[in-house]
């Protein structure tokens, strides 16, 4: 199993400086960690998830340095290279390694899978980049049809970005 803690400590200091950025990381990991749950995944495929969640944006730093962009096509190709050497420091297996590799590669790519831990990657950062980013609720409207397929992840969006705001 990846250690967590490990991990999370490794990538708060690779994006050292970076609030948002560790801000960011932290709030994706607490969805995916919910949502996991929440669907049931095993012990093994929910380990793999949260390590995918810390580390899907630790190529940022090297896209914006070798692309001068943060675009999500380079993060997907410098993101693997970042994070392999945290994993094996947080103990991974090579299975497991290679799998959090393919997340980071990929979680911007919302046709690449549907596997359930893939989903909900890309579920949780949505919920987060929605709320960064300051999204319209027909952005959120068109997710809601076309990219979340849990259960957890839709109520999750519909409660935070679809459901007109409480009026005591």
């Amino acid at each position: 199993m990846i250690d967590i803690a490990k991990l999370t400590e490794l990538a708060v200091a690779y994006d050292a400086g970076d609030p948002r950025r560790v801000q960011h990381l932290m709030k994706v990991y607490a969805f995916c960690r919910i949502i996991g749950q929440s669907e049931g995944l095993d012990e093994k495929t929910q380990n793999t998830l949260e390590a995918a969640a810390i580390l899907h944006d630790i190529g940022i730093h090297e896209a914006e340095h070798k692309h001068g962009s943060s675009a999500g096509k380079w993060q997907e190709v410098e993101g693997p290279a970042v994070a392999a050497p945290l994993l094996k420091r947080a103990d991974a297996d090579p299975a497991a390694c290679e799998r959090v590799l393919w997340l980071i590669a990929h979680h911007h790519t919302y046709t690449a899978s549907e596997d359930k831990d893939f989903r909900i990657l890309l579920e949780a950062d949505f919920l987060v980049n929605a709320y960064e980013d300051t999204l319209p609720p027909d952005a959120c409207q068109v997710a809601d049809e076309q990219v979340f397929r849990t259960h957890t992840g839709r109520i999750f969006l519909q409660n935070l970005y679809l459901t007109p705001p409480y009026q005591p």
